[in-house]
């Protein structure tokens, strides 16, 4: 997976100790659909389509936290999404096994955001 060269200087300056599973969260949603993209946004790095679908927040703590920040919006299941309010949810990996065993999750979040942003029906 290329990175834009905006997204690589993120990453080198944080040099953050689970930058291999942030690598990873990234590769398994942009993967999932071509039109979806990364990019940095106000200190933070955010991917998604026609929007920010989620961002890595809190870099500087463990665990990896990714907010979804219309998370609520988001048609479909998932279960490892957390939190009730009318926007946000968070999705946390303590490890790279983590996201190894949610890259489905990820995978299908991914899809029903580029399927609800670009108007499709959610399968």
């Amino acid at each position: 997976m290329k990175l834009g060269a905006e997204v690589e200087a993120w990453f080198k300056a944080k040099q953050h100790p689970q930058e291999k599973a942030m690598r990873r969260v990234l590769e398994i949603s942009l993967g999932a659909d071509s039109r979806m993209s990364a990019w940095i946004q106000y200190g933070s790095l955010n991917f998604g389509y026609h929007g920010m679908l989620a961002a890595f927040v809190q870099v500087a703590k463990k665990p990896i936290s990714l907010m979804y920040g219309n998370g609520a919006k988001i048609p479909g299941a998932f279960p490892h999404l957390e939190g009730g309010g009318p926007n946000a949810r968070f999705m946390r990996f303590k490890d790279l096994a983590e996201v190894e065993s949610r890259a489905g999750e990820l995978r299908r979040i991914a899809i029903a955001w580029c399927k609800l942003k670009s108007g499709a029906a959610a399968e």
